[in-house]
């Protein structure tokens, strides 16, 4: 079985804060799929064609404690984290099969609980905070320009998950090199249109 875990702030405070990206994806899916996340004590879930899509009640800095708390009969094959990244351009896509942490305390926690650092990851830019402090950075909601751009990326971002739901990370990124393009001047055109408002 495999394991999606969308990161994120709980409570209503965080809702559309830059760091709750992996949250606000997966709430899209449910949406689309007309589900309601059932709860548990450590995390909010879904099942979707056999694939737990899942969202940590412990807070970013102890996401590896509501990964760890997973319970299924059938042993977790992968774990796919999507994870907001201040080191990408809004609505800018990486997909990796592992690597580093970046700085991010999502990661950081994950990693720790799991002991490795080899599970799959879905990035999502949401730019650098400048001159910003980071923390207020991340914990501030997106604009309304920056949502309209967003729209796309989330659209994106459910086509690309269920290539690798229904199929495999392989075919994910597959999917993402043959539809990038059309993707990248997709954001383009909602940044020309913003310009020009």
């Amino acid at each position: 079985m495999r394991l999606i875990v969308g990161l994120g702030n709980p409570g209503d405070k965080y809702k559309n804060n830059r760091h709750n990206v992996g949250f606000l994806i997966l709430d899209e899916i449910a949406s689309a799929q007309m589900q309601s996340f059932k709860k548990q004590k450590k995390f909010d879930y879904i099942e979707h064609k056999g694939v737990i899509l899942m969202k940590p009640k412990t807070y970013m800095n102890l996401s590896g404690n509501a990964v760890t708390a997973v319970k299924t009969k059938h042993r977790i094959d992968d774990i796919l984290v999507i994870v907001d990244d201040i080191y990408l351009p809004l609505g800018e896509i990486r997909l990796r099969n592992s690597g580093g942490l970046a700085g991010h305390n999502g990661l950081k926690s994950i990693a720790k609980s799991l002991g490795t650092n080899d599970f799959k990851r879905m990035r999502i830019g949401i730019n650098s905070p400048n001159e910003k402090n980071l923390a207020d950075y991340v914990l501030s909601n997106f604009s309304k320009e920056e949502k309209e751009k967003l729209d796309i990326t989330f659209a994106f971002s459910q086509e690309l998950l269920e290539q690798y739901i229904q199929f495999d990370f392989d075919e994910m990124v597959k999917y993402y090199s043959r539809n990038k393009k059309s993707y990248s001047e997709k954001i383009v055109h909602t940044q020309d249109r913003s310009a020009e408002q």
